[in-house]
């Protein structure tokens, strides 16, 4: 039997020369999958509507709204409502921001921004705590 034939977890007859390459003798054992965080019962529907409703809010979120089948899953429901305050509080804000020169040329890209780091933050299966907002959502009984 030659060299090349050998069962890769048996050991070589021939002892390696001086200078010459052995490969480590252990078994591969691949990483462990890191634990997933976020909610586990949000399908991948539920993180992606979520995901769009912080994005295009607050025109995702109205839609949402009026969809029966995904206004009642929990996962849509808690991410939802506190989108649709999101963006009317961005659209206001961000509205009377633009007014003072210097601070308006700012405001624009880091709510745009803000609302991306929530987007991918519900797409990955997270609750999200905006400060105020989600408080008043609380206090709504949303």
């Amino acid at each position: 039997m030659s060299e090349y034939n050998q069962d890769p977890n048996q050991v070589p007859q021939n002892p390696p020369q001086e200078g010459q390459y052995t490969p480590p003798q252990q078994a591969y054992t691949p990483p462990q999958a890191a634990p997933q965080k976020g909610d586990p019962n949000a399908t991948s529907d539920d993180r992606l509507w979520a995901m769009l409703a912080y994005l295009f809010s607050p025109l995702v979120p109205v839609i949402l709204l009026l969809l029966e089948d995904k206004k009642n899953r929990p996962f849509i429901k808690a991410h939802n409502i506190q989108a649709l305050a999101w963006g009317i509080v961005a659209l206001v804000v961000g509205g009377l921001l633009s007014l003072v020169p210097f601070v308006g040329c700012i405001a624009g890209p880091a709510v745009f921004i803000i609302s991306i780091i929530f987007a991918v933050k519900a797409y990955n299966g997270e609750y999200i705590n905006i400060p105020v907002i989600t408080d008043f959502v609380r206090q709504q009984g949303w």
